[in-house]
Formats: structure tokens, C-alpha cells, sequence
């Protein structure tokens, strides 16, 4: 018998987050194969109506597949999914898979090609812009080791985060996003984290379970070449398959001219992957009341209540900052007082000091309230 939870999952994905119509195609892209949830998710989407379409991938298929692509091939890929992605109305995303380092030996010039042929031409260029479209990881016994708790009780988490009353969260962000559309220069600072740069003028995007399940945060984009000083990461954060740790940037007029990790030269790699990678696409603040400590996934890791993310690579075309990249990652520094502490602030007034907001009209975001 299915589990009712994975049902409610699948009618909030289907009739809240991609909202689907009568008539609409809707595209399930999934990795590692979760066969309740992608059969929920085909029956609520013909219960509203909708035509759905199913893409099944295993991350072991898709080493091998990676290992020996060459350019034709990535780009021959990238053109046969870009024609299916052109149909669609609606993109669900699960990501599942027992071994989060599954591409971990994937040389980065193969990971980068296909940063640059699949995600660019049919993520970053259709499925961003054109679809309604939401991502989310699926329990996995992987996922539980990760955030140290046991397979149960990991679950029980997962679901309390994913089918949180989501509309709540939505009202509740607002006022900051009416704040950050209003801010001009942010200051954040913390341990080892001195960074300050403008927002002005650019979108501030509020994301409450449209977009990521699980989900809860504000984003912008800095002013491109407004970021100077240092930011020192405290959390780990996968990327291309390696989980980077004690991360540390150094920026001169928006562009990091410093890059330190527990891999140094993986890292600046990374950042050498184009002009844009070392500049900041994305500023975004987390609020997800249920989600307080890393475990080294960032559709999660991201939301965590009291953090913010800084993200090297492109720009989002709703907050756009005029940086185009490969590369979009998003990495995350938690300023609750576990975690060191921190402050920021909006043209001068301390919004949020670690990890609560102090701002009056600000505080609808606090955990207590969203819960």
C-alpha cells in the first residue's frame, strides 16, 4: 500500500507547484528510479487533466554515458532532449539515487561540457524560462546517512519539509521581498565573512514551493561588479561530484580574484570554466523552518533557516544581472549561532542578526511563524 504521504506529495506538485491544466504537457525527468512517487505524480496529472510524459535515468547509466561523450555526442543529447523540453508545459524534477559521488570521477572537462551543452541548451535556455517548473530530491537511505539520522525518522523529515502549508510561507515573504526591491547596498558579515555589494534595481524573487520542493527562500542577484571583500562558507557543497569544504572567496569589483577549498585547484577549475563563473549570479536568503543543518544537498541545504547562499555562475533571467555562465552553484553559509553567528544589513539597518529577523515587518519569516 502506498504510503499517503507520497499522494499528498504528488497532488501538491501537480496542482500547486506547476499548477497543471487541463491540456498541458507535463514532462517527470527521473533520476534513479522512485516508481510510487512517479506513479502518483502520472495519476494526479491526469486527474487534472494534463498529458503527462516520463524520462527514467540512473546515475550509474549516465557515468558511463559522461566518461566517454565527446562533443557531438553531448551536443546530438542536448538537441534531442531540447525538441522534447520544446513540448512541454510543466518540468518535474526528482532526483533520487543511493551514492551522492556517483560522478565523482568524472573528468571535469566531460562535466563541463555537459554544463554547457545539456544544462545550457535545454535547461538554462527552455526549461528555466519557458516551463512551469519545480526539482526535488526523493528519501533516500543515502540522503539519511548524509543528514545523520536514520531512514525513518529521515523520511518523517522529508515530509514534514515537502508538504509544509507552502501558501503560508508564500504571504509571509512579501515584506522582504519588498525590502530587497526597495535595498540598494547589502553588508553581510560573520566569521572569516566581511562581503558587501548592491542590489539595486535588480528583482528580488520570492520561492515557496513553486520552483524546489523542498523550498523557502528570496533571491536577487548582486549588481555584477559591486562585490568586494571576503566570504567564508561554513557549510560542505557538492559540485560536479566533489564535495568542497572551507570555501573562500575574495572579490574585487564583483569578480573573485581568490579562490581557497579543501581542493584548491579543483576549485579554481571550476571557476576557470568561463569569464562568468567568477562573478556572483544569484543572493539569496533561506527561511525553511524545518530545515536547519546541512547535509550535502543543496536542493535542501539551500533553504535552511538562518542562511544565505552566494552563487558563482549565472544570473536567473527574473533577477538578471547581466552575468551568463555554465556554472550556477549555489553555496551556502549558515549565520544561527550554532554555526557562528552573522548580521546583514540593508543600506546601513540590521535586517537579520544570527539567523533571526529582527526587522519588525520582517518577522512573519522567523521559524515560529512559518511553521
Amino acid at each position: 500500500m502506498r504510503d499517503p504521504r507520497i499522494q499528498t506529495l504528488a497532488k501538491n506538485l501537480i496542482n500547486y507547484s506547476v499548477n497543471l491544466q487541463k491540456g498541458e504537457k507535463l514532462l517527470i525527468e527521473n533520476f534513479g528510479l522512485q516508481k510510487e512517487l512517479v506513479s502518483a505524480l502520472v495519476e494526479e496529472a491526469y486527474e487534472a487533466g494534463g498529458l503527462p510524459f516520463v524520462s527514467l535515468k540512473e546515475h550509474e547509466i549516465n557515468r558511463s554515458l559522461l566518461i566517454g561523450a565527446d562533443e557531438e555526442q553531448q551536443n546530438l543529447t542536448a538537441q534531442f532532449e531540447a525538441q522534447v523540453m520544446k513540448e512541454m508545459d510543466a518540468y518535474i524534477g526528482l532526483r533520487a539515487g543511493d551514492n551522492i559521488n556517483e560522478l565523482s570521477d568524472v573528468p571535469d572537462e566531460k562535466m563541463s561540457l555537459h554544463q554547457k551543452t545539456v544544462g545550457t541548451k535545454v535547461h538554462r535556455e527552455i526549461r528555466v524560462p519557458e516551463t512551469k517548473w519545480v526539482v526535488l530530491r526523493y528519501p533516500t537511505s543515502s540522503m539519511a546517512q548524509l543528514a545523520k539520522m536514520s531512514t525513518a525518522g529521515f523520511e518523517d523529515f522529508y515530509f514534514n519539509v515537502c508538504n509544509l502549508d507552502y501558501s503560508k510561507m508564500d504571504k509571509a515573504m512579501d515584506a522582504l521581498v519588498e525590502r530587497m526591491n526597495n535595498t540598494d547596498e547589502v553588508r553581510i558579515t560573520g566569521e572569516g565573512t566581511d562581503i558587501s555589494f548592491s542590489i539595486k534595481d535588480i528583482p528580488a524573487i520570492k520561492c515557496a514551493g513553486r520552483l524546489n520542493i523542498p523550498d523557502g527562500e528570496v533571491y536577487t542577484a548582486p549588481v555584477k561588479d559591486s562585490v568586494n571583500g571576503t566570504i567564508t562558507y561554513n557549510t560542505a557543497s557538492p559540485y560536479q561530484g566533489f564535495s568542497f569544504e572551507n570555501i573562500k572567496f575574495t572579490f574585487v569589483n564583483g569578480k573573485i580574484v581568490q579562490a581557497e577549498s579543501n581542493n584548491t585547484e579543483k576549485i579554481n577549475a571550476i571557476l576557470d570554466t568561463d569569464e562568468g563563473a567568477r562573478y556572483i549570479g544569484e543572493f539569496a536568503i533561506g527561511v525553511n523552518p524545518y530545515i536547519l543543518h546541512p547535509m550535502q544537498d543543496i536542493l535542501f541545504d539551500e533553504k535552511i533557516d538562518g542562511s544565505f547562499h552566494f552563487t558563482p555562475g549565472q544570473a536567473y533571467d527574473n533577477a538578471y544581472n547581466g552575468n551568463d555562465s555554465a556554472v550556477h552553484w549555489d553555496i551556502v553559509n549558515i549565520q544561527r549561532p550554532e554555526y557562528g553567528g552573522g548580521k546583514i544589513y540593508f543600506d546601513g539597518e540590521l535586517i537579520r542578526e544570527d539567523g533571526r529577523f529582527v526587522a519588525e515587518d520582517l518577522k512573519s519569516l522567523n521559524p515560529e511563524n512559518l511553521k
